[in-house]
């Protein structure tokens, strides 16, 4: 399914925003509606945001989500009955495969920005691919992750800067990132609530400086960001991933 809005400087700012993962069906619905109603004032081209299964958390018993077959029925459905974009994470070719002709954008995770397979796969597809620049990368180097989903799609590349790290359970954001990336004619999304996360800084899971979210936000916009990426929660505190960020 193609992907319904153009993003870049002349189009209005595209804004990903939802829980980190699906909680039920009913909390990630409805966490869609709000989003979508509260936002209807604002000109900002709305889109989904939520995984169904959280690979990478850092304790093995903590929550991943309900599992590709009934986290994509549950996407499909909010895309549907709501009118609205949905993205979400992929982790091999064949997922990307299914997502990517099921939902209209799919998420590279930045642990994965380099996988070339799944990248061509996400490319094969008619959804937006957007690609996490790994934490472990400079900006200049994702121009190599372009070169490979060009060589399967010409249009619908969103790249996004989650910071980068800096020592032990901390990332850094270089705004300069943005215009770099920018520079392979590609639209740039900044992902503001996992640039402030501490990864695994809470020991048995990952913390964060929330208070942050809108400095940064306003600098990437600022410096020309195309996109925002924010995580959003109706109760932070109780949200079965990424609470503190």
């Amino acid at each position: 399914m193609p992907f319904r809005y153009p993003i870049g400087p002349r189009a209005k700012l595209l804004l990903i925003a939802g829980p980190c993962v699906i909680e039920s069906e009913e909390h990630a619905f409805n966490c869609a509606l709000t989003l979508k109603k509260r936002l209807a004032p604002y000109p900002v081209s709305f889109v989904f945001k939520a995984s169904y299964d959280k690979a990478n958390r850092t304790h093995l018993r903590s929550y991943r989500g309900p599992g590709l077959e009934r986290g994509l029925a549950i996407l499909q459905r909010i895309q549907k009955e709501l009118d609205l974009p949905v993205i979400t994470d992929v982790h091999s070719p064949s997922e990307a495969t299914l997502v990517g002709s099921t939902l209209e954008a799919i998420q590279i995770p930045a642990f994965l920005s380099r996988q070339t397979d799944l990248l061509i796969a996400a490319a094969k597809t008619p959804a937006l691919v957007s690609v996490k620049k790994g934490q472990f990368l400079s900006p200049w180097d994702m121009s190599h992750v372009v070169d490979k989903l060009r060589a399967f799609k010409e249009q619908d590349i969103l790249l996004t800067d989650r910071g980068t790290t800096f020592g032990y359970n901390q990332l850094i954001t270089d705004i300069r990132a943005i215009p770099i990336m920018q520079s392979f004619k590609v639209p740039v999304c900044f992902d503001a609530s996992h640039s402030i996360q501490k990864p695994g800084g809470l020991g048995s899971k990952s913390g964060g400086d929330s208070e942050f979210i809108p400095i940064l936000s306003r600098a990437a916009i600022a410096a020309g960001a195309d996109a925002l990426y924010i995580e959003c929660h109706p109760k932070p505190q109780e949200a079965m991933s990424d609470g503190a960020s």
